[in-house]
């Protein structure tokens, strides 16, 4: 069987490496190697910008230490010149992760993100919540 290719938000990214709990199953599932996590330069700018925010406390090393914990895993994707085109979304930040699904060929894009989940019947690419995609690395 081939293995998932999966578009991840920053948000469960970070959830998965910094807080632990029922979302780091994620986390758990990526380094199984239970899918492969897809990445684009935009997406792991956002990330590094995001783990920098002070509610985090974290070093630098810290920050370093949780990237190590994804990246390695990760499939990076070289964008087209020519981008896919997505459907229109409120927030300027959710567009790189529904490019990257579409440039990544992804089986899914899992988000907690309402303005992505809103986008369900509008894209070619299943967007699901992590409750959802747990039951489909599960089965």
């Amino acid at each position: 069987m081939t293995a998932l290719r999966v578009v991840i938000d920053t948000n469960l990214v970070v959830s998965a490496l910094v807080f632990g709990g029922n979302i780091a199953r994620l986390r758990l599932a990526w380094q199984a190697d239970r899918f492969i996590p897809l990445a684009s330069k935009a997406t792991i700018t956002e990330l590094i910008r995001v783990l920098t925010y002070p509610k985090f406390k974290l070093t630098q090393t810290e920050q370093e230490d949780l990237l190590s914990d994804y990246l390695p895993f990760c499939e990076t994707v070289v964008m087209p010149e020519i981008l896919p085109v997505i459907p229109k979304c409120r927030d300027l930040y959710d567009e790189p992760f529904l490019v990257l699904a579409l440039a990544g060929n992804a089986d899914y894009l899992v988000t907690g993100d309402r303005d992505l989940l809103n986008l369900v019947d509008h894209f070619s690419c299943p967007i699901v919540t992590a409750e959802a995609f747990f039951k489909v690395i599960k089965s």
